[in-house]
């Protein structure tokens, strides 16, 4: 072959190959940040129900069926909700028969799929906990966001903002714990979620631009009356609320942070939410690059909105060490650097934003603690 020819043929096969690791890295960007609202986010295996009392469901054993606490349900058409496993109940060996609290709709038969949901409730405060509330539309950048608002007597609001995979249902877990507190909740959705508007890419940038859906909420909670807010956020939605904290024109109303599993490194979320949707472990580096050459991700701005030293307000954490998506070993490093200001309550034997649902009691607790002072 001449050099020329070759060289030729060369340069094709680079180019080739440059063009399919781009597509390839795009492809797997793809998987981490397309996170429909309301999708199971990846890690544990659809479980079987395999029978069925008024009380008590039997499921496959495996470690996910085996976590304490109280968790949703959800199959094809049914939600409902369990609580922890019953020990001294007769089961297979293959089994685990947990405590059935109610089934929200839908029915519950032998060899439905489901799957464990931090989400507990399913609809709307009304029809989910008797709440009264109001829907709301929020002015924001790309238009207008929905909310509920259920009144409370204080002048503190606290502003609730769902994470990845999850929906405004989610933060119901903890609506009625502040409901009987008498804080008023504005629980927001923003872009990509159902009734807001789309992200103008199509993609979810993990906190970095959604959190200006959080200030239009903060604004709108200060039109209304609030003299002070609470911001409170699981996953990304936490993320949001150290970005509105850092960088709201309106941060002096804010008087405290609530963080649920909070994303503080994007690049190791990116990672994990890749690898865990299949993405081979080669091209994980590839979809962190594609994912940041297509949404502007920067690890600096989430860096600058969580350093220690420049934080101002009371912060609670809740995080733990079976958290496979956003690590909490950043979470740690957070409170040990402030822990005048920071506060972090470990959470063990929790998913990702599953950390109410692994001890609502112990998980109350500290929130009353932490937030008497901020009534």
């Amino acid at each position: 072959m001449r050099p020329a020819t070759a060289t030729a043929v060369a340069v094709t096969t680079l180019i080739g190959v440059g063009a399919a690791a781009i597509a390839a890295g795009r492809y797997a960007s793809d998987l981490a940040l397309k996170t429909p609202p309301g999708r199971p986010l990846p890690g544990d295996p659809p479980l079987t129900v395999h029978a069925m009392t008024p009380d008590r469901v039997t499921l496959t054993r495996s470690l996910a069926s085996l976590r304490p606490g109280t968790y949703g349900l959800e199959g094809p058409d049914v939600h409902a909700v369990v609580g922890p496993a019953l020990d001294d109940v007769p089961h297979a060996a293959d089994t685990v028969v947990r405590r059935l609290e109610r089934v929200s709709h839908g029915s519950l038969e032998p060899g439905t799929r489901v799957r464990l949901t931090p989400q507990v409730h399913s609809g709307d405060p009304d029809s989910a906990l008797g709440l009264k509330y109001s829907d709301v539309d929020i002015p924001g950048e790309l238009g207008g966001l929905p909310a509920w608002f259920v009144p409370g007597a204080r002048d503190t609001w606290v502003i609730t903002v769902h994470g990845l995979g999850a929906t405004r249902e989610h933060p119901m877990n903890i609506m009625e714990f502040l409901h009987v507190h008498r804080f008023p909740v504005l629980d927001i959705g923003y872009r990509g979620d159902v009734g807001a508007p789309r992200s103008p890419d199509g993609l979810g940038h993990l906190g970095d631009s959604e959190w200006r859906d959080l200030d239009a909420a903060i604004r709108y909670a200060v039109r209304y009356g609030a003299q002070h807010v609470v911001l409170y956020g699981w996953s990304t939605g936490a993320s949001m609320a150290l970005h509105a904290a850092a960088n709201s024109a309106l941060r002096d109303r804010i008087s405290g942070l609530v963080l649920d599993s909070p994303v503080l490194d994007w690049e190791a979320t990116l990672r994990n939410l890749a690898a865990a949707r299949g993405t081979p472990g080669p091209l994980l580096t590839l979809a962190v690059r594609a994912a940041q050459g297509r949404t502007g991700l920067h690890g600096d701005r989430l860096l600058e909105a969580a350093d220690p030293d420049t934080m101002r307000v009371p912060t609670l954490i809740f995080h733990g060490p079976d958290d496979n998506l956003a690590l909490w070993y950043p979470s740690r490093e957070l409170a040990a650097r402030r822990p005048q200001l920071i506060s972090l309550q470990t959470v063990p034997h929790a998913p990702h934003a599953a950390m109410w649902n692994a001890d609502p009691v112990r998980y109350e607790e500290a929130l009353r603690r932490f937030l008497t002072p901020l009534m």
